[in-house]
């Protein structure tokens, strides 16, 4: 059997998915494909999935702006891709395509590789910087997993609250980022969600890191270009310790595999690998 998965989005033409799932088809010793299905917004949306469908993919991702928007053409989601309100992986089940996200799985195993020993202890106090897509599958499954000290800190409060009643998070409270920015040291795990620190944003971080952390603290930003940002930067330099976003994308990409594939593949060396091919 020779696997056909894909990708959709747009732009997408710089997407490293073809590399890491052309290596994960390698190491589990599949034949197989992936190639980019860019979706222009300009495009009809209705059309161009009609025509993915006649291509018959055994699964496809998908990414921004349609995580969203791909929902209304499913024939069903799973229950965890439904509370996270996104679908990033979908699977061709006898012709009926199934969403899934594996964002939030994907980030807390990335999470667990880099220290295991760390987050045995539920009780860690966990600080989520943004309220959008990302930090709502992030925040979904660290919930999930047993972690109930988990604070957010938004720009505005609206949607952080949004998140804390949908997911009946009673011990959760609600910080603005300049609250967040005074009792950073408190929190055992730091996690950035948002924008802020990629592009034009890049000599920018969501809040100035202080020399009361330690490498008590973890912090973790899951913007992967540049591999490290300032907030990273920022917190190795004061001695914390810091979790590098790429691994978050290998990591997600390892759990859409595995639905579509059934297999596990392992994904540690390919850590290293991943990160020269972002940095060129």
């Amino acid at each position: 059997m020779s696997y056909r998965f894909g990708l959709i989005g747009y732009p997408i033409k710089h997407s490293l998915s073809p590399w890491i799932h052309g290596n994960f088809l390698h190491m589990a010793g599949l034949l197989g494909s992936y190639s980019l299905y860019e979706i222009n917004t300009q495009d009809s949306f209705t059309e161009q999935l009609k025509v993915l469908r006649k291509d018959k993919l055994d699964g496809f991702n998908i990414t921004a702006p349609y995580k969203q928007k791909i929902i209304p053409f499913l024939d069903g989601i799973d229950k965890e891709a439904e509370a996270i309100g996104a679908v990033n992986t979908v699977v061709n089940t006898n012709g009926k395509w199934i969403g899934y996200n594996t964002d939030g799985i994907g980030y807390l195993r990335s999470l667990m590789n880099a220290y295991p020993f760390d987050l045995q202890d539920k009780s860690k106090r966990i600080l989520i910087f943004g309220a959008g897509g990302a930090a709502r599958a992030i925040l979904y499954t660290l919930s999930k997993n047993g972690f109930n000290y988990i604070d957010i800190a938004n720009r505005t409060e609206d949607k952080a609250k949004e998140l804390k009643l949908q997911y009946e998070l009673s011990k959760t409270s609600l910080l603005s980022l300049q609250e967040a920015e005074q009792h950073l040291e408190e929190y055992d795990l730091i996690v950035q969600t948002t924008s802020i620190g990629m592009n034009s944003t890049q000599d920018s971080a969501i809040v100035s890191i202080n020399d009361k952390l330690s490498n008590k603290n973890i912090v973790s930003d899951i913007i992967y270009q540049p591999v490290s940002t300032r907030l990273l930067r920022d917190a190795l330099n004061v001695g914390a310790r810091i979790h590098y976003g790429h691994t978050m994308l290998l990591y997600q990409a390892q759990y859409a595999f595995e639905l579509w594939t059934n297999k596990q593949v392992k994904v540690d060396e390919m850590e290293n690998k991943l990160l020269e091919q972002l940095e060129g």
